[in-house]
């Protein structure tokens, strides 16, 4: 494959055909808030009604991109879950075992898939008659202290027209990557994490477990946006939030057309089992932003259980978009002439030259043109600082989508130029070099072990081995699980009486001032 060059293009030229686009298709920084924590929206969190109160269904955010370190292959990521806070337990974050967890190819540019790698999870649970996710230090994926498990499956299923002509089962029984519950559970997580990636035939690697959300912005545009002071910015909202993130490494020549047609087209979709034992759509996302700022209320829902080929129903909301009107009426800066049919041809089929391909039917999705060699040094700007290889050519984990969108919306690319951003340039936790890429999750302990521990075996010594996994022998004599809840009870009364008496003892020194 010969690498893509942008001789034919410039910054400004290229940079305006994908003006509209970026402007309109839910980009725009102006389309995002920070509200307290677990109640703001991001990229695709918690974007439609029905997905809102439902968050294992929830996809977030989809990147692709040409692997930096294995320029043969492509890398997907898609995440699921959002705003899981590190410490949430004692039931950390699963993925559900009713749903079907999809990444689609379209390798042709017909808004259909031809291919759709399927992830389905099952999770074990070793000791029933504990509350705890683990019980003991977790040293690896197999530890019987590990009490509540997953593993995972991924069919290759291969389309035409929109069925499936053939189905492959492309990994078996693979091993989930654990919530970090914390130091004391997990001294190690970065070994987890190792044991996690699992390498599949002809060279393709997976990945599933929890993951830094790698999405980074300042998130307080749904508050009227920004209450119309654009100075008020620099906190990076989803700062500590980590996901649930599937990653998927394939050979390029596995998913493109041919070499002579590269591009590919990229989404991912939830599909949740229903009480007759159907499953149904219930989540959809490509690029990102899309659900949260260019579809009103009433169409939500329905984007989230529609396919790329019935794009054309949501027509009017690209040509007539609510969103530059509402930045005229706060900012007073003039929104563009309507109907905006150039936001049909750029936003809908790619750009062209880049990353539009052949005959291309107009749909939302990602689209990666995988000729294009990864970038010696990437620009978190992407196409917009001529960084050809960045977002909107695909989606890379560094690209800045919200200063993208906000240089773009303030007039950048028509002659108003500015540096507007959210003064959150990159993500608060660093990227892997290597698959899967995203960075390690946010520990459910931030600060230090205690005094005279060292997050190996002590929390096991202290307890004087006295949880057990189920059908195990050993730590204190003739212990069954009954006795482990009577020890377990005893402990927290005594923990109760401690608390209770200095509680006592405080209130009595009060009262004597």
């Amino acid at each position: 494959m010969t690498p893509f060059t942008s001789g034919f293009v410039g910054r400004r030229s290229l940079a305006t055909l994908v003006c509209g686009a970026l402007a309109t298709g839910g980009l725009a920084a102006v389309g995002v808030t920070a509200l307290g924590p677990g109640t703001a929206s991001a990229s695709s969190h918690r974007e439609a009604p029905l997905i809102s109160g439902q968050p294992q269904f929830d996809n977030t955010d989809v990147y692709a991109f040409v692997s930096p370190d294995h320029p043969d292959t492509t890398t997907l990521v898609a995440n699921w879950i959002p705003f899981e806070e590190p410490a949430g337990g004692p039931n950390f974050f699963t993925f559900a075992e009713d749903a079907q967890y999809d990444l689609h190819i379209d390798n042709n540019g017909d808004a259909q898939g031809e291919f759709v790698f399927r992830y389905t999870f099952k999770t074990h649970v070793k000791n029933d008659k504990t509350f705890l996710y683990n019980t003991g230090p977790v040293e690896s994926l197999d530890d019987p202290d590990l009490n509540i498990t997953q593993t995972y499956d991924i069919d290759l299923l291969q389309l035409k027209d929109q069925y499936v002509v053939k189905k492959t089962k492309y990994a078996d029984d693979v091993p989930v990557a654990p919530s970090n519950v914390g130091q004391a559970s997990m001294p190690d997580y970065a070994k987890l994490r190792e044991q996690a990636v699992h390498e599949l035939p002809g060279g393709a690697k997976t990945f599933a477990g929890q993951a830094d959300d790698p999405f980074f912005l300042d998130l307080r545009v749904f508050d009227l946006l920004y209450g119309g002071n654009l100075s008020e910015v620099g906190n990076d909202t989803l700062k500590e939030y980590n996901v649930n993130s599937v990653a998927l490494q394939v050979p390029t020549d596995m998913i493109q057309e041919s070499a002579d047609q590269p591009i590919v087209g990229i989404w991912s979709t939830t599909q949740r089992k229903s009480a007759s034992g159907k499953y149904r759509q219930v989540s959809r996302l490509g690029m990102p932003l899309v659900n949260e700022v260019v579809n009103p209320i009433k169409d939500k829902d329905k984007f989230n259980a529609s396919s790329p080929w019935n794009d054309g129903d949501f027509l009017e909301n690209v040509t007539n978009p609510e969103l530059p009107k509402l930045i005229e009426a706060i900012y007073k800066i003039p929104a563009p002439k309507e109907p905006r049919n150039d936001l049909v041809d750029v936003f809908l089929k790619g750009v062209e030259g880049l990353n539009q391909p052949p005959h291309v039917r107009a749909s939302e999705m990602l689209r990666l043109n995988t000729s294009i060699k990864p970038a010696a040094k990437e620009k978190r700007l992407g196409v917009l600082d001529g960084d050809n290889a960045g977002f909107p050519n695909g989606r890379r984990l560094g690209d800045d989508v919200l200063d993208i969108a906000l240089q773009v919306v303030e007039g950048e690319l028509v002659g108003a130029k500015n540096d507007l951003g959210d003064a959150v340039d990159k993500n608060d936790q660093k990227f892997e070099k290597a698959f899967p890429y995203v960075a390690l999750p946010t520990s459910g302990s931030r600060g230090p072990l205690a005094k005279g521990t060292t997050g190996t075996n002590d929390v096991r010594n202290q307890l004087g081995d006295a949880l057990q996994p189920a059908g195990t022998t050993g730590g204190v004599a003739g212990m069954d699980d009954t006795t482990l809840i009577a020890v377990s009870a005893a402990s927290g009364a005594a923990g109760f009486l401690l608390i209770g008496t200095g509680l006592l003892w405080w209130r009595g020194r009060r009262r004597s001032y």
